[in-house]
């Protein structure tokens, strides 16, 4: 009885840690870049017109445009594996009289430039007459390290950010508008994390030529002012995760620790004591 009492406390206090360190991993929210006036300073002041022409934000910072009533907007936002996005959009309308609502539309495109579905949020929304502004969110769905080719999931790379204005009174074209844009991005841990990797995350410029071999050939001086590429710019401040490891390993890992001592202590438990007390020496 010992034994078996030894290896039941064994079994709860390994359940109690491995429990502890996957809740704390999992919970533990992602390192956000610094929001001081540093980052501030360098949030975009413009907007793309076109997917080839998106202007790069990073998460947590707030870009801006000015732009007029029918223009489209374009930004790229990166979103590795296992995260979730979201996005927030605000246009503020003009004071002028206007002639009537304006519909507003928020879409978000992945690197295969398809669109996806908001999860949550209002992508869409009518702004009355009066309005001073107008609000747009969309959360999108976690970014899954690798996909069947059939499939539709989103997956790592650049996320196109598209604002423009979808219905209105042809008479309100070209107003002057003030466009504020974020995103947010949150890990949401091993439970979504799925087996495999892509070879190169989905943004431009992924595909072209090695790198290495177009600076082996270029002069020295060409090579330190070459500018940077735009799968360089759009990759998060880490890098790119492999997408290989997830907290999930610790619960297997977990869950393999905690059936050893099951089965150790069910062992000692089935066998008893050993000789029955009635069993002669000699027998």
């Amino acid at each position: 009885m010992r034994t078996l009492r030894t290896l039941t406390t064994a079994v709860l206090a390994g359940a109690a840690l491995f429990g502890t360190a996957g809740t704390a991993l999992a919970e533990s929210p992602s390192p956000s870049p610094s929001t001081g006036a540093d980052d501030a300073a360098a949030a975009p002041t413009e907007a793309g017109t076109s997917f080839r022409t998106a202007t790069v934000i990073k998460p947590d910072q707030r870009a801006t445009a000015d732009a007029s009533t029918g223009d489209y907007l374009y930004w790229v936002l990166p979103v590795d594996a296992g995260q979730r996005a979201t996005v927030k959009a605000e246009v503020k309308l003009p004071q002028s009289a206007r002639h009537g609502t304006a519909t507003w539309q928020l879409d978000v495109y992945d690197g295969l430039r398809r669109r996806q579905d908001c999860q949550y949020g209002a992508r869409t929304r009518t702004a009355a007459q009066d309005a001073g502004s107008v609000e747009l969110s969309c959360t999108l769905r976690t970014v899954r390290a690798w996909s069947e080719p059939w499939a539709n999931d989103p997956l790592p790379g650049g996320y196109y950010i598209r604002l423009t204005v979808a219905d209105l009174p042809k008479d309100d074209l070209g107003l002057p508008v003030h466009a504020e844009v974020g995103a947010t991005v949150a890990d949401m841990g091993g439970a979504h994390a799925v087996d495999g990797t892509l070879g190169a995350p989905l943004v431009p410029g992924a595909s072209t030529a090695d790198p290495e071999d177009d600076e082996s050939t270029a002069p020295e001086d060409e090579q330190s002012a070459a500018p940077a590429k735009p799968a360089d710019l759009i990759a998060p401040d880490g890098g790119w995760s492999s997408g290989g490891w997830s907290d999930r390993w610790l619960w297997t890992a977990a869950g393999g620790l905690l059936a050893a001592l099951a089965g150790i202590a069910g062992y000692r438990f089935t066998r008893g004591s050993g000789r029955p007390s009635r069993v002669p020496p000699g027998a």
